[in-house]
């Protein structure tokens, strides 16, 4: 007799449930998924609910919406995987009332309702309001590149256009003296190696023809790049030194209570440095307080940023980037000049004064200039300067700067707690993604993809917080 756990006979009849009720408890997802979506106004939203008089009926968006919420919580955003799930998966049958819509269907309400569908995410976003879920206090701020649908073969730069030139001439030269060897030699096989390195060359030429045009297109391009597979797309630097990839630039923003993401927006631009006012004053709006507080890292320091933050009334703590140029070269950096506001003076390293001259715009910038009469008679100053005097500049709201280096010094844990809160949505996200990152292009519907998977997000937090019984109780009162 057998000690392991026998399961039945494939022929052995079953007694079914005789509802599909009967297959899902009361604590399952997809109970949850029901109650949201039939909550929701999607008329307002965006959503087409009202059905063509002719032809063949369509699906109604609740249907479809429950179809794709259920497929990014469960990690299955293919439109294909979701219609082979839709035929043999119960909690799904259960779900659309055993509909199951083609994966054309299903590519296409994705693909057509992309306002709508981010709409929905925000929507979610405020029942979270509602449950007191977000802190009052702190919200942390950041941005993560998610790989395209565009492979880095098919974006151009001017730099990579120069550089595959250059390979394309020295292959071409490399060839051209293999034929010549080869006619030389005149063995047997010569023949069909000179034929085959010729078929080579041609085809680096017509890459080079292509090439030539794409450089010629890159000139009315603004940011001087272009790619072929999704126009969208964006040839972007990460963490690694020297890598990249061809990605969007994620923002978002992130609850420091239940690590719950409150806003969010795709971009193509691989830098963070004009994000900060715009994400947290999302922040502040769909959290309907006066004050609030953010922490983001030092690749979103910029003064006009820092300052649009100031005037609304937002509390912004991240670190100045040490990047002076004078320290480099061994000098003393302006950290070493102690500001006096009183006298709206600079106390130099030595002692000495540097008085305000004169002021002028630079880039937009209203910028005030220092320098002390004493720099020709002082001791120190192979250590400062190489010029006749050590000149000080300052922009007009430098103060506001000043403020937030002093609150920085008064909390150092600030980028632990930056760096606990928001880097685990992103890596959650991405490990639900998976190697590819995004199914969709252009900025738009990568836009409404994003939503999706933020919801998704948000909605398995939430569940683990509260549970699905409670959190369908609240939705339903």
């Amino acid at each position: 007799m057998s000690r392991f756990i026998e399961g039945e006979a494939r022929t052995q009849a079953t007694l079914f449930p005789e509802a599909l009720d009967d297959y899902i408890t009361e604590e399952n997802p997809v109970r949850v998924i029901d109650v949201f979506v039939d909550g929701l106004n999607l008329a307002g939203m965006g959503f087409k609910t009202e059905p063509a008089v002719t032809g063949r009926p369509a699906y109604h968006p609740s249907t479809m919406l429950k179809l794709f919420i259920y497929g990014y919580l469960n990690r299955i955003q293919s439109s294909r995987r979701l219609e082979r799930e839709s035929g043999r998966n119960v909690e799904l049958m259960w779900l659309q009332g055993r509909l199951a819509p083609d994966f054309k269907t299903i590519a296409d309400f994705r693909k057509n309702n992309t306002k709508a569908i981010t709409q929905v995410c925000r929507e979610f976003v405020l029942i979270c309001r509602k449950l007191d879920l977000f802190a009052d206090s702190l919200v942390a701020i950041d941005g993560s590149k998610f790989k395209a649908v565009n492979n880095r073969n098919r974006n151009f730069t001017q730099a990579k256009i120069k550089h595959r030139l250059k390979q394309i001439d020295e292959s071409i030269a490399r060839y051209l003296g293999q034929i010549a060897t080869a006619d030389r030699l005149e063995l047997a096989t010569s023949k069909h190696k000179v034929e085959r390195l010729e078929s080579k060359i041609i085809k680096l030429k017509n890459e080079m023809d292509q090439l030539n045009k794409i450089q010629v297109q890159l000139n009315d391009i603004p940011d001087k790049q272009i790619s072929l597979t999704d126009p969208d797309a964006r040839s972007m630097a990460t963490s690694g030194r020297g890598t990249g990839m061809v990605a969007y630039n994620v923002q978002a923003a992130v609850d420091s209570k239940h690590h719950l993401i409150m806003a969010h927006e795709v971009t193509n631009q691989g830098h963070d440095r004009a994000q900060l006012s715009n994400m947290a004053t999302q922040a502040k709006a769909i959290m309907k307080t006066e004050g609030l507080s953010i922490v983001a890292d030092r690749g979103y320091f910029s003064g006009e940023e820092i300052k649009a933050c100031d005037d609304v009334g937002i509390i912004t703590y991240l670190p100045k980037p040490q990047t002076s140029g004078n320290q480099s070269k061994g000098y003393f950096g302006k950290r070493d000049f102690i500001y006096h506001p009183e006298d709206d003076e600079y106390e130099c390293p030595a002692g000495e004064r540097a008085i305000f001259r004169f002021s002028r715009e630079e880039k937009g910038k209203l910028i005030s200039k220092y320098w002390s009469s004493e720099c020709i008679r002082c001791d120190m100053k192979s250590q400062c300067t190489t010029g006749k005097y050590r000149r000080v500049s300052r922009w007009e709201h430098e103060g506001i700067l000043d403020e937030l280096e002093e609150r920085m010094e008064q909390n150092p844990d600030m980028m632990k707690v930056r760096r606990s809160t928001v880097e685990h949505p992103f890596g959650t996200l991405k490990f639900w993604m998976g190697s590819t990152h995004f199914q969709m292009k252009t900025i738009k519907r990568v836009s409404a993809e994003m939503s999706l998977h933020v919801l998704a997000y948000n909605l398995k937090r939430v569940i683990k917080i509260m549970g699905s019984k409670q959190l369908i109780e609240v939705m339903q009162a």
